[in-house]
């Protein structure tokens, strides 16, 4: 089955998930569904404790056994214990085929690889993963699918009923005796917890692993004491210095810092800049000091923001510590800066479900002007990959970016035009994982590509000094510096599958083929 991204979905694919095939950003559009629940035990005594001596006998508690879908968040990054410290207790009672639904993964849960490899993981559902997961699941190891999903697809699908969590670990840097959970006041400071609260709504069983136990009550709670079934004191929960690491940290790169300036220049001179304007960026290089040469032309133009939203850094707190924004909107803190922000007044706390999820009322992302994202790759019909590293090798994570690029009015995508020899611009991206419709804009530090679809916007900037291109020609230049790369060769096996945000599926991931050579 050929989707609207052009890539074919093997039937029997199709046929193992009940799924269907990407059909557009908007196939969904009016659907009615009714919301999953979870199962809930009533407590209407003052008798009972929450407080569980230990993972080992919280999993016991919990009446862990093969087969269940445990869910986690990474509100802590690089510097998360949680992931590992609950699946060695798993592995060590002996339990089989888990899933790990998880809102990421990283380099930090390598030590996963020993489960995947013994049957204890037999499924991986994230908005991506990096390091040795990704390289195993690339390799075929991991038994069933993964599932890469982003933040507000994996709020659908567990609202859905899709998916069900049987238990959710949550990390919290702050907890009472009886679960109300907070993001700051402790010793492991992440300042959100936003993933984590649709786990809390919709799981089975809900349990707090904190590091900071305070008195009750522990207001105003981020998570709440109604959605907690046990509390488990741990050494460390995370280490918040290993927040700030790989994407997330700011960059002294002259082309990067030129392509923000060329961004900057394309978001003044198009229609959306005036009073009131929302924006977002990633946690790219240069995506972060794109908001920092922003701040400046507001000040001087004398511009506010209305709100900004996302993964939030120190540039974008700024804004608020300046007066330039009216509100922040936080889902996640991307440095120690907006941990000790988000404390402040404006600056809020969002569910991941306010901020993307799709089947809902209406999502913050809908409401955004400004979008500016990092790739991997984007191909000449404006298709990104940011999973799927030019190796075949799953090395990223969707996270925000399909949701953001499909509400906001404008989505602008940087990234240099060559990364590690190898071409960014290309005739087809190796996986789909944010559909062309999408994207508006493409940023290299060679040109700038504005999407056909938007002639509006080619219109409105055809005053303006910057050096535009068509995103053929910014392929062909990269191609006529390093070459045309060689396709990556796959086996026929599919390993994983690129959700939509909607939960039809965009692509497939397939195992890398092995080649063996003799000896001459």
């Amino acid at each position: 089955m050929i989707n609207a991204v052009g890539r074919d979905i093997p039937d029997e694919i199709l046929k193992q998930t009940g799924k269907q095939p990407f059909m557009g950003n908007h196939h969904f559009d009016g659907y009615e569904y009714k919301k999953d629940g979870p199962v809930t035990k009533c407590v209407i005594n003052n008798t009972d404790s929450k407080m569980v001596d230990n993972i080992r006998e919280v999993l016991v508690k919990c009446g862990i056994k093969d087969g269940m879908t445990l869910g986690f968040h990474h509100h802590f990054r690089e510097g998360d214990y949680i992931v590992n410290m609950v699946m060695e207790q798993v592995h060590n009672l002996g339990i089989k085929d888990i899933t790990i639904c998880a809102s990421s993964l990283g380099k930090a849960h390598d030590p996963l690889l020993e489960y995947i490899e013994d049957g204890t993981i037999v499924g991986i559902q994230s908005s991506g993963v990096r390091g040795k997961i990704g390289q195993a699941i690339s390799d075929g190891k991991l038994k069933g699918l993964a599932i890469m999903r982003s933040h507000g697809g994996r709020v659908r699908a567990i609202e859905s009923g899709e998916v069900r969590i049987d238990i959710a670990f949550i990390g919290a840097p702050t907890s009472d005796d009886y679960g109300n959970l907070r993001g700051i006041g402790g010793k492991s400071n992440c300042g959100v917890l936003s993933y984590s609260m649709v786990d809390a709504d919709y799981a089975d069983k809900v349990v707090a692993i904190t590091d900071c136990l305070v008195s009750f009550p522990n207001f105003p709670a981020h998570i709440s004491m109604t959605k907690v079934d046990y509390v488990v004191v741990v050494d460390e929960i995370g280490n918040p210095d290993k927040i700030a690491t790989g994407a997330a940290k700011p960059t002294s790169d002259m082309r990067k810092l030129m392509m923000a300036d060329y961004c900057t220049e394309f978001v003044v001179n198009a229609p959306y800049f005036k009073d009131g304007f929302s924006y977002q960026t990633g946690v790219g290089g240069a995506s972060i000091a794109s908001t920092v040469s922003l701040a400046k032309v507001m000040k001087e133009r004398n511009v506010r923001m209305r709100f900004g939203v996302g993964g939030l850094t120190k540039p974008m707190c700024d804004l608020l510590e300046n007066g330039q924004v009216d509100a922040l909107l936080d889902t996640q803190d991307f440095d120690l800066s907006a941990v000790e922000s988000v404390i402040k007044t404006k600056h809020f706390r969002i569910s991941a479900g306010e901020y993307a999820d799709p089947f809902n009322k209406g999502a913050v992302v809908n409401k955004l002007d400004y979008v500016i994202l990092a790739a991997l790759e984007v191909d000449v019909n404006f298709n990104c990959n940011v999973v799927v590293g030019s190796d075949g090798v799953v090395t990223g994570a969707q996270g925000g970016h399909p949701d953001t690029a499909a509400g906001a009015k404008c989505t602008i995508v940087i990234s240099p035009l060559i990364q590690g020899r190898i071409p960014a611009i290309c005739t087809n991206v190796t996986t789909v994982t944010t559909p062309g419709e999408s994207i508006d804009v493409v940023i290299t530090d060679y040109g700038i590509a504005i999407n056909p679809k938007r002639q509006d916007l080619i219109e409105c900037m055809k005053e303006v000094d910057l050096p535009f291109k068509t995103i053929e020609e910014l392929r062909d230049i990269a191609y006529s510096i390093v070459g045309e790369p060689e396709r990556v060769q796959f086996d026929d096996k599919v390993v994983g599958i690129i959700e939509g945000r909607d939960g039809t599926i965009m692509d497939v991931v397939r195992k890398i083929k092995k080649f063996e050579f003799s000896e001459a």
